[in-house]
């Protein structure tokens, strides 16, 4: 497994010293009085609030050393099939749809199935891709619908649609006065991923990082060989974008939207993949693998609002993550023989008693 590999080099070389010396810094502390200011000028909406609440929304933390930078471990894409061979461990992004399992056998090897919450992992990064780089059959899938004649985003692949949007309903239509994302588009499908690792500084405001790498191998020391999939995930949740702030969420930034009364995160399939994006297709394949996926099958529509805001929260990090501003092109949905054969779905009961109980499905 080139991953494990790779990881076990890196921690040959001691980078868990080098870590450990860096944040021994003794960083210059805020003045308090600022400090609590700052925190006051805020609002649960800052992507629509006044000039003065915007600006404090981007401030960034007291500038200091990042032991994040440059612990990205470098693995290079590969050829899927060498003389019609699979060579390569399991892929993203799949079809997620309710029932369906790829073909390439993994061995007993299973996703992470819990939230992540009750593991080690934490959030290390969001981005998101322009159209969904999954498939969920009915909601996000070679059906779905988005606006004609937009400008997308330069470069980028449309990937598969949601089916909400309505040319003849304005939320749909009407643009969006958007301050911090860029080029985005009000009636668009868009696919979230928030990246999870052990090996973030979890916990720290060096917490999130871009390139998500970065968060990822952070303290790759940590990364226990035999259990990558319990230690490094992606959440993946559907979204189309509306004009319309019954659909506000002030915090998209930390993770996946989970509200069992709205049915949001909670229709979830579960498998061991791949890191995604456009340099991967069908002949040539991710290295980073095996990890967890667990993918929302539902798309739901979400503010505008929504988004700016999160862009806003991604500039107040420390890190500079403004090239995750923008959409990323789609990969190319994964055929099923380089998909896990080992696809667990998450529903609903329908048992009226407690609609938050959830039945996981491995048949």
């Amino acid at each position: 497994m080139k991953l494990a590999a790779a990881i076990l080099l890196l921690t040959a070389t001691n980078v868990a010293a080098e870590n450990s010396t860096i944040r021994t810094r003794n960083l210059q502390k805020r003045n308090a009085k600022d400090g609590k200011s700052a925190k006051g000028s805020k609002t649960s909406k800052a992507s629509k609030s006044s000039s003065d609440g915007t600006c404090a929304a981007t401030t960034k933390p007291v500038a200091g050393a990042n032991p994040c930078a440059g612990t990205k471990i470098e693995i290079p894409n590969e050829d899927c099939f060498v003389d019609g061979e699979i060579v390569v461990n399991v892929q993203s992004g799949t079809d997620v749809t309710y029932g369906y399992a790829g073909n390439l056998e993994t061995d007993g090897v299973m996703p992470f199935t819990d939230p992540y919450f009750m593991s080690t992992m934490c959030p290390v990064n969001v981005h998101w891709h322009l159209g969904a780089e999954h498939r969920s059959e009915g909601q996000y899938d070679e059906d779905g619908v988005g606006p004609d004649e937009r400008r997308l985003a330069e470069g980028a692949r449309l990937g598969l649609r949601c089916h909400h949007y309505d040319a003849e309903d304005p939320k749909f239509t009407e643009e969006y006065d958007w301050k911090y994302c860029v080029d985005m588009h009000v009636g668009e499908t868009y696919e979230v991923h928030w990246p999870h690792s052990a090996a973030g500084d979890c916990g720290t405001v060096n917490q999130f990082q871009t390139p998500f790498y970065d968060g990822v191998f952070c303290n790759a020391e940590r990364l226990d060989l035999t259990k990558l999939p319990e230690q490094v995930g992606v959440q993946g949740q559907v979204f189309t974008i509306v004009n319309d702030e019954d659909y506000y969420w002030p915090d998209m930034m930390r993770g996946m939207i989970v509200d069992p009364d709205l049915e949001m995160g909670v229709e979830i399939t579960k498998y061991t993949g791949s890191t995604t994006g456009t340099s991967r297709d069908n002949e040539v394949c991710s290295g980073y693998t095996p990890i967890t996926w667990q993918v929302d099958r539902t798309c739901h529509m979400v503010s505008a609002s929504s988004f700016d805001k999160m862009c806003a929260d991604m500039l107040s990090q420390r890190d500079d993550m403004s090239d995750d501003l923008y959409a990323h092109g789609a990969r190319e949905l994964v055929i099923s023989d380089l998909a896990a054969d080992n696809h667990v779905w998450d529903r609903k009961t329908t048992e009226k008693s407690d609609k938050r109980v959830f039945r996981m499905v491995y048949d």
